[in-house]
């Protein structure tokens, strides 16, 4: 992974648990999934406005081919 071995895995974690401490890790990851989450969310909505604004142009443009 990246070139990265065991010890500096084990390395950064103590160094993350010294800065941090135990107790604040679940909390910073919970943080995270709620960031990575939204982030997610927010991609689908706007995957979905493009998508809604093409068949909106497809339907509007059907509708004056008709006439």
């Amino acid at each position: 992974m990246f070139g990265i071995g065991t010890q500096e895995i084990i390395l950064i974690v103590l160094v993350v648990l010294l800065f941090f401490g135990g107790k604040k890790i679940p909390e910073l990851m919970k943080g995270l999934g709620k960031g990575v989450r939204s982030f997610k969310d927010g991609m689908n909505n706007i995957e979905k406005d493009v998508n809604g604004s093409e068949e909106v142009s497809t339907n509007t443009e059907k509708r004056n081919n008709n006439r």
